[in-house]
């Protein structure tokens, strides 16, 4: 498969609720746990700003991960992400009642995962992206599939897409210009 489908712009335009996985999208995928067994991540600021960029355009964010992290709560909380559900076993389920407390269709909502577990959210969304790095099969089931790599940019590409596709890109840049 190419990058992007040959509607995924399109789909990108009709998005205003972007939500992303968290372990193998926002992080690497790999899990670091200290000596007494706390859980680590380690999240890039590109990914961090592109999300901050991409709620002020309008999009609103959310994270939606099958693990629970206080982590994962302390860096939504500084991105100032409203929308996080942890500990989500059932992430269809999960996503099918986010959409609906929002009053959103389906349709208005994208999702960037990156494993097996993430297919059936992604199967159903409007607007689906997985990073670089995951399976083929997870990958052929995307409209967009990001060349930069999962915690290293590749949230902040998707982020910058969808703003490209719905003309806001150039005014989330303008304030660093001036």
């Amino acid at each position: 498969m190419d990058r992007a489908s040959p509607d995924a712009l399109e789909r990108a335009r009709r998005v205003r609720l972007m939500i992303f996985d968290v372990d193998g999208v926002l992080t690497d995928g790999r899990l670091w746990y200290g000596p007494d067994g706390e859980e680590l991540k380690v999240f890039h600021s590109f990914d961090g700003h592109g999300m901050k960029m991409l709620a002020r355009s309008g999009v609103a964010t959310a994270l939606l991960s099958a693990r629970s992290s206080r982590a994962t709560s302390a860096r939504a909380a500084e991105l100032g992400v409203a929308h996080v559900v942890q500990g989500a076993e059932d992430k269809l389920a999960a996503f099918q009642a986010l959409i609906g407390r929002l009053g959103l269709q389906a349709a208005a909502a994208g999702f960037m995962g990156d494993e097996l577990v993430d297919l059936p959210v992604l199967r159903r969304c409007g607007f689906a992206c997985a990073p670089r790095e995951a399976p083929k099969l997870v990958r052929r089931h995307v409209h967009y599939s990001a060349r930069a790599a999962a915690g290293a940019g590749a949230v902040r590409e998707v982020c910058e897409l969808l703003m490209r596709a719905q003309g806001t890109l150039d005014q989330a840049h303008a304030p660093y210009l001036q």
